[in-house]
């Protein structure tokens, strides 16, 4: 299985694996999450879109430029044996991609699809200036796709993280009460993922009450929790840049029979979904049964969204449980979020997260399906 394999350098290879196959000289990365991955590098990315760093990887050497703000930070922590030269020269960064492909004499340099394309014209002219005719073809997704793929390393970095969510959602469990506000609510559950072990948030945790439930991505607001209200709640942690996901609704006093049979439904659904994934299985078609057993409860209309995708790095990587067809590979890990939402009343969603096996799913998500009912 290909997550025995941890590591960094177990990544390289799988990249100058890749290079030799399509022909390339050397690739250059940008972009942080790749960098993350291929380095090693602990709490050194901000993911801040600035962009301040770009690796090139030759078929025997690694270079990594940063600026200052950095390079102190990158010493620290890359691994111990690593292959990386660092440098911080005071140079523009296409052009130091120009003299890595002089130094390395490639003339086949691929690039992320994402680059921006002034530092793509930007790595042209450094290539005219040192007098090198090279080609630039982009990778299409390459990395990214072996991300796909975790190594023991990461997986242990998200049950990790996903040990902090569940915590969090226990302790929420027994923190919600009516009169608290959606932004008071995320504001405790953000709180206390960073004081139990987060380094920081997958992401913007999602904080919804009553109607606003109906709102799948819904911002946290002012509303008051009401008895009788669903509060959905969408949170994930960041640990050692790695992230959990994981939704739960719950509801404020005894639910209604509606709200017990949405909820129902939608539980059904996502058990259903994760009793269907394993390695080779096509992720469209686990998406079509979701919505299969939702529409056949006469409620197709009101689950509009994929039922997953990978996480790693970032909160949305491959492989996809969606509109196209995506077939998933062992190690990778994926979540399984079907909901139902009604304008105007509420809704639902529930998921976990976890590795697809050889055989089915094995969800990092501890935390329980059954419907909890918060006292009042």
């Amino acid at each position: 299985m290909s997550t025995e394999i941890s590591g960094p350098a177990a990544r390289i290879a799988r990249v100058r694996e890749m290079m030799a196959q399509r022909g390339y000289d050397a690739v250059v990365v940008r972009d942080e999450a790749n960098l993350r991955w291929l380095t090693g590098a602990m709490g050194v990315f901000d993911y801040t879109f600035e962009f301040p760093h770009v690796a090139f990887i030759s078929r025997d050497r690694c270079f990594l430029h940063t600026d200052s703000r950095y390079f102190n930070s990158f010493e620290e922590n890359l691994p111990a044996g690593n292959p990386w030269e660092l440098d911080m020269d005071q140079i523009a960064m296409p052009r130091w991609v120009a003299d890595r492909a002089l130094e390395t004499k490639s003339s086949v340099v691929a690039v992320e699809d994402d680059m921006q394309i002034s530092f793509y014209f930007g790595i042209q002219r450094g290539l005219e200036d040192v007098s090198i005719c090279a080609s630039l073809p982009q990778m299409h997704g390459d990395i990214q796709r072996m991300r796909a793929v975790k190594d023991a390393e990461e997986i242990e970095l998200m049950r990790h993280a996903q040990s902090i969510t569940d915590a969090a959602f226990a302790h929420m469990c027994e923190f919600i009460r009516p009169g608290l506000t959606e932004k008071q609510i995320r504001t405790e559950l953000e709180t206390f993922m960073f004081n139990n072990g987060a380094d920081s948030l997958a992401f913007s945790s999602i904080v919804a009450s009553g109607p606003n439930t109906a709102n799948p991505h819904a911002i946290p607001s002012d509303r008051m929790v009401e008895k009788g209200d669903f509060v959905l709640m969408d949170c994930g942690a960041g640990y050692r840049d790695y992230r959990s996901d994981m939704t739960r609704t719950v509801c404020v006093g005894q639910p209604s029979e509606k709200q017990f049979e949405l909820y129902a439904l939608v539980r059904r659904t996502h058990e259903e979904c994760a009793a269907a994934i394993h390695a080779g299985a096509d992720g469209h078609e686990i998406h079509m049964l979701s919505k299969k057993i939702i529409g056949d409860a006469g409620y197709g209309d009101y689950y509009g969204h994929g039922l997953g995708h990978g996480v790693g790095i970032d909160i949305h990587e491959l492989p996809n449980l969606g509109r196209t067809s995506n077939v998933l590979e062992e190690g990778s890990v994926v979540t399984v979020e079907p909901g139902v939402y009604l304008p105007g009343v509420g809704g639902v969603r529930l998921e976990d997260y976890g590795i697809v096996t050889k055989d089915g799913f094995e969800p990092f998500t501890k935390s329980s399906h059954d419907l909890v009912v918060i006292d009042c």
